[in-house]
């Protein structure tokens, strides 16, 4: 699940970056595709901590599925684990080989935009859809 993630996260970055370039994509009503880079953390917070705090959200995820076989044995939670460390690594992936300042400085690929949410993309997705459903899955045992 997590490669899958990855995959998808990296490909549609790689459309966005190439297709947005010229300016945003209106779909429907407020939705439109419009490339940005986020140097910060999530939603734009966190300036400095965003490529750490992914890490170590990835470490602890395997960690935990690690220390806890069972939880690999059941599929929601190994699903949500997959989305979350996928999410976590497209992201991290952006960090370390887009351009920027030092290791992990580069711009994080966003281009889903709301109108009324900051701007996001597919790993941010996964990770948000893998954490509802870890604790989703955690509450009905």
């Amino acid at each position: 699940m997590a490669g899958l993630v990855v995959a998808l996260d990296q490909a549609t970055k790689w459309l966005a970056v190439t297709t947005l370039a010229d300016g945003p994509v209106q779909i429907a009503g407020p939705l439109s595709l419009r490339l940005t880079y986020n140097f910060r953390g999530a939603f734009g917070l966190g300036a400095g901590f965003a490529p750490v705090l992914a890490v170590v959200a990835t470490v602890v995820v395997v960690w935990i599925f690690r220390a806890t076989p069972e939880l690999a044995e059941r599929w929601p939670t190994s699903l949500a684990g997959g989305a979350i460390v996928g999410g976590a690594m497209g992201n991290v992936a952006d960090r370390v080989f887009r351009s920027g300042d030092g290791l992990f400085g580069g711009g994080v690929v966003d281009f889903i935009d709301l109108g009324w949410w900051p701007v996001f993309n597919g790993a941010d997705i996964a990770l948000t859809v893998g954490g509802a459903l870890l604790l989703l899955a955690a509450r009905h045992g």
